[in-house]
């Protein structure tokens, strides 16, 4: 089966998370989550929970776990804590989680990055991966990379992945 009979059978909408990680914006302030909301809005698709999460290891962890577990989202997206800071644990926090990583994603994102960027582009350690049924997205919590991602690669595909992702042995 090729690419446009695999596009064919995509889910039409699809059930969002949003979790944002920083200590430093409320759900009020969080410009990123705020756009990806409106834009998965705008897609077609159900957002079923938007919030905050301190920029903390173990309460990354438990939110994902949560929100995978309770509400079984298609897509979640975590914006921020990607960076290399010491308090930037996304990361840490989500990857083990995954039962397969899609590495194309990383190096994608890092590709147009570094159109819009240049060679900053090197400091983000955006990832994506499967959990249990759901596709989780982590990405720099900049507006313009959130944009980014979600108009050039997230969005484009998301349908697509959750058919693969959901599809029965």
């Amino acid at each position: 089966m090729g690419h446009h009979e695999h596009k064919k059978n995509a889910l039409k909408k699809l059930r969002v998370g949003i979790i944002t990680v920083s200590t430093t914006r409320s759900l009020a302030e969080d410009k990123s989550g705020q756009w990806i909301k409106k834009r998965a809005e705008k897609e077609g698709h159900d957002v079923v929970i938007h919030r905050v999460v301190g920029d903390d290891q173990q309460w990354i962890e438990q939110a994902v776990r949560q929100v995978v577990a309770d509400l079984a989202p298609n897509i979640l997206l975590i914006t921020g804590g990607t960076g290399l800071t010491p308090t930037d644990v996304t990361i840490e926090a989500v990857r083990p989680m995954f039962a397969k990583e899609l590495t194309g994603f990383a190096t994608l994102f890092t590709l147009l990055s570094y159109e819009e960027i240049d060679s900053a582009a090197i400091l983000s350690r955006a990832t994506a991966g499967i959990i249990d049924k759901t596709t989780v997205f982590c990405i720099p919590g900049s507006l313009n990379a959130c944009r980014l991602a979600c108009k050039a690669l997230i969005f484009p595909e998301a349908g697509h992945i959750a058919a693969h992702v959901n599809q029965e042995q």
